[in-house]
């Protein structure tokens, strides 16, 4: 179970954060303040934080420099009334992850939750797990089951970026860009290949497929 710090001086606010948390299968944890929070902290072992900006004694800008001057690298999820890009720029700058302004749809609130962790996730352990299929990022391999694939490092890269973002569609220019650098000399149809032979490789997975999107470009979904 994630453990999800909510930091927020509004009491009901606060209470109907944990509500909807728990709810959703998190353990929630309140804090009134930026100091509080360390407090918590310091006991517990917190897996992402919802923090308000506006708070007495210690505000999320503040509570979110502590953390990253400390090396902390956990996941913030700034929610606040202040909707100017003053401060957005401020709290990304101090090194938040995601900005919410109020009032909060909560429901789309556990979706930036859940899409925080993952990427954490991704991110810690350089590897993706989807349904059976791993993609271990250090060794460029694709594990379905009892078979281990050893990628050329294009391809890899291509399948571990799109299985990153699910459903998002990536343009071959994108693609290029990324995978190749904006310096290359190769062209889309490069990107092409490789995706071809993805599929080739992966016709069979039970897991995901590579989907073209008419004029735009790809896309990884599940299967089933």
């Amino acid at each position: 179970m994630f453990n999800i710090l909510v930091v927020e001086d509004d009491a009901k606010l606060r209470q109907l954060f944990c509500t909807v948390l728990t709810r959703n299968g998190y353990r929630a944890l309140p804090a009134v303040n930026g100091e509080d929070a360390l407090d918590v902290l310091d006991k517990e072992y917190i897996d992402l934080i919802i923090c308000d900006i506006m708070m007495p004694r210690m505000d999320g800008f503040e509570l979110t420099q502590t953390l990253r001057d400390n090396n902390q690298q956990l996941p913030v999820l700034m929610v606040t009334a202040r909707e100017n890009f003053a401060d957005k720029q401020q709290g990304f700058l101090v090194g938040i992850d995601d900005y919410m302004v109020k009032p909060v749809n909560v429901n789309e609130m556990i979706l930036r939750v859940g899409a925080l962790l993952r990427r954490a996730k991704i991110i810690s352990e350089r590897k993706i797990e989807w349904g059976e299929t791993v993609l271990d990022y250090d060794t460029l391999m694709v594990i379905q089951g009892p078979e281990s694939i050893l990628l050329p490092q294009k391809e890899f890269y291509l399948l571990y970026k799109m299985i990153s973002y699910p459903n998002k569609i990536f343009t071959k220019q994108q693609l290029m860009d990324e995978i190749w650098g904006m310096d290359s000399e190769s062209d889309e149809h490069t990107v092409v290949v490789h995706i071809n032979r993805l599929r080739e490789r992966f016709r069979e997975s039970a897991d995901f497929e590579i989907v073209t999107v008419r004029g735009l470009g790809y896309k990884a979904v599940k299967r089933g």
